[in-house]
C-alpha cells in the first residue's frame, strides 16, 4: 500500500466515523470498531 493510498483511506475511514458521530451519537461506534478490526482480519488474510 502507498502512502497516498493509507492516507485516503484514513480520511475515509475518519469522515465516516464524524458522519456517524453527527448523525446517530456515539452509540454506533461499538458495532463499527466490531466490524473494522473484522475488514483488519479480513484485508490480512488476502495479504
Amino acid at each position: 500500500m502507498t502512502n497516498q493510498i493509507a492516507i485516503w483511506l484514513g480520511i475515509l475511514i475518519l469522515g465516516t466515523l464524524m458522519l456517524d458521530y453527527a448523525l446517530y451519537g456515539t452509540e454506533h461506534l461499538l458495532f463499527l470498531g466490531k466490524k473494522f478490526f473484522a475488514f483488519l482480519n479480513w484485508l490480512a488474510f488476502w495479504r
